[in-house]
């Protein structure tokens, strides 16, 4: 790729009629890894060129090795191998995530038995419930639990086991023997990645067992999610497609994906 210029990572590409393509393409990759994904259409917007160009832009970049084509955009390929900190989710898309956790509360109802795990959207949640309900919440995430400690109003259940400190999550049999035989009104998961084909996905073989295990024990469950996680796919499944009644992402979660599930039954809320 050119050396002409290294781009920081802008929160809005440079509009630029004559920006060369390698450099358009520079800064393509720049804004990838700063915001996580790119949109073909959103891109073609801020190059001020046609939709056609940024795709054989991104063409390009796949070639390369650099980038991963998924519909509607792409995301840098580091988004498809590491599992970023806990450190580092927490100032990524944190406005996003507030809105999904205060969308996510609206599904709950007095006396409601949730189970949340370990994750920054799900923290999210932990902050925005209401304080005069009155609920019985289980997680396996000591952030979640130590914000929920002296909430009143709400009985805590700690799940145990190995505590990652990556994710601050607790994983391993005692948490997926605890969950056997426990039956809860909603389970709010993240994820790493979620497509209709390959349903919701983590890197982490544990991180897959404990959620599934919080899955399986749900009435209901909820994916909560920012929308760069759309089109990702990970190793590990934890849960199908058929198993989500409902997607809670934010609003740039495009259009075709919100199809994609809702023509299988899957209700997808963006806020």
């Amino acid at each position: 790729m050119s050396s002409r210029r290294t781009p920081t990572a802008p929160d809005r590409l440079e509009e630029s009629p004559v920006m060369y393509a390698q450099e358009r393409q520079q800064s393509i990759l720049a804004t990838a890894r700063s915001r996580g994904r790119v949109e073909v259409g959103l891109l073609a917007e801020e190059l001020g060129v046609t939709v056609e160009t940024v795709r054989r832009d991104l063409t390009a970049l796949e070639r390369l090795g650099v980038l991963r084509r998924v519909h509607g955009g792409a995301l840098p390929v580091e988004r498809l191998t590491l599992e970023p900190s806990l450190e580092a989710r927490q100032t990524q898309f944190a406005d996003r995530k507030r809105r999904i956790g205060s969308r996510a509360v609206m599904e709950l109802h007095e006396g409601d038995t949730v189970l949340l795990d370990s994750g920054t959207t799900t923290l999210a949640i932990a902050h925005a419930l209401p304080p005069g309900m009155r609920l019985t919440v289980i997680t396996n995430s000591i952030d979640v639990a130590a914000h929920l400690a002296n909430r009143e109003r709400t009985e805590l259940m700690m799940l145990g086991g190995r505590v990652r400190q990556r994710t601050g999550a607790a994983v391993g049999e005692w948490l997926t023997r605890a969950l056997t035989d426990v039956t809860v009104d909603v389970a709010f998961l993240g994820t790493n990645g979620f497509t209709v084909k390959h349903g919701l996905t983590t890197p982490d073989q544990a991180e897959s067992a404990a959620k599934r295990a919080m899955a399986t024990a749900a009435r209901r469950l909820v994916c909560v999610s920012d929308a760069s996680k759309a089109g990702q796919v990970h190793l590990h499944r934890f849960a199908s497609t058929e198993d989500v009644a409902l997607i809670i992402s934010d609003d740039s979660l495009d259009d075709d994906t919100v199809q994609d599930f809702e023509d299988v039954g899957v209700e997808v809320a963006r806020t």
